[in-house]
């Protein structure tokens, strides 16, 4: 969608700007990752426990885990702000400069491992192998994700930079 919008600025045209745009794929992204999550909880659920991460120290480890993820979620939020967060410089809303304060002084694509880590965390809080299979898919959509968003986004940041020396 983001590079759909990327491509024909469609979003910006029919919602009137590109903000508003943004900001309404980002509501639309955070509902799916709200629906996504309740199904992930109930898989873990739904399926029986097992046995060897049934325990206090994979539940503390699953804690430990999830609160880094966590951190790096939250903080990854709060350096790239909502638009930054969802996909604004698809949509033309380029940031001065790219951030490289933290998390991203530490990892590379914070928001998404971090996100992974919840789930593993959250897997191994509630002893799951679903859960971990599934933490497994998380971790491979996100990892397609970073080979298409990256250079794409990398592009898009080189454009400007090229446009604003021929100014």
């Amino acid at each position: 969608v983001a590079r759909w919008e990327h491509r024909t600025r469609a979003l910006s045209q029919v919602f009137g700007s590109p903000r508003v745009a943004c900001y309404c794929l980002g509501a639309v992204i955070l509902i799916l990752n709200c629906v996504r999550s309740h199904c992930f909880t109930e898989a873990m659920k739904s399926q029986p426990k097992l046995e060897g991460l049934d325990c206090h120290w994979a539940y503390y480890s699953g804690l430990a885990i999830l609160g880094v993820g966590t951190l790096f979620v939250i903080s990854s939020f709060l350096a790239l702000g909502f638009i930054g967060t969802f996909l604004g410089d698809y949509f033309g809303i380029l940031m001065e400069a790219k951030v490289t304060s933290f998390p991203f002084s530490v990892l590379d694509n914070p928001m998404y491992w971090g996100s992974t880590a919840v789930y593993l965390g959250w897997s191994l809080m509630h002893a799951s192998p679903a859960g971990l299979l599934l933490t497994a898919v998380v971790a491979i959509s996100y990892t397609v994700a970073v080979l298409y968003e990256g250079p794409f986004t990398e592009e898009i940041y080189r454009q400007k930079q090229k446009g604003a020396k021929n100014k």
